[in-house]
């Protein structure tokens, strides 16, 4: 074989590896239970915003951080850190999904994923009061 195939069937073997790797997500859907066992590996936790505790922003102090209270679908209620600014309509929000690592006894988010409320009711458009 010529050395120009061998370097371009080994260029090809590690990009397949490249793309193999990043398709792979790290990240598994949990609770705070297990992400607090766990504090070294990112989790994605399923649960609601505790809308009776307002959303910490203070855009003066840090543009990049809020802190709010979650309860996630096992009834766990921890403190949130997202490393971002709040998100728009966030308090409207019917579910969130948060992608992080939990330190100590908060939850430490890089991204959130929200699921609002839809605009339909069984096909017809709701009326706003």
């Amino acid at each position: 074989m010529k050395k120009l195939h061998i370097v371009g069937i080994i260029v090809i073997a590690v990009a397949i590896g490249v793309i193999f790797t990043s398709l792979q997500s790290n990240a598994s859907y949990s609770d705070f239970a297990e992400a607090s066992r766990n504090p070294e590996t990112e989790y994605h936790v399923v649960g609601k915003l505790n809308k009776s505790v307002p959303v910490q922003y203070d855009p003066k102090i840090n543009a990049d951080e809020c802190s709010f209270l979650m309860t996630d679908n096992k009834g766990l209620e921890r403190r949130v850190v997202l490393h971002k600014s709040v998100p728009q309509d966030m308090e409207k929000s019917e579910q969130i999904v948060l992608i992080g690592k939990m330190q100590g006894q908060e939850f430490h988010a890089n991204e959130i994923l929200m699921k609002c409320p839809s605009k339909y009711n069984d096909g017809k458009p709701q009326v706003k009061a």
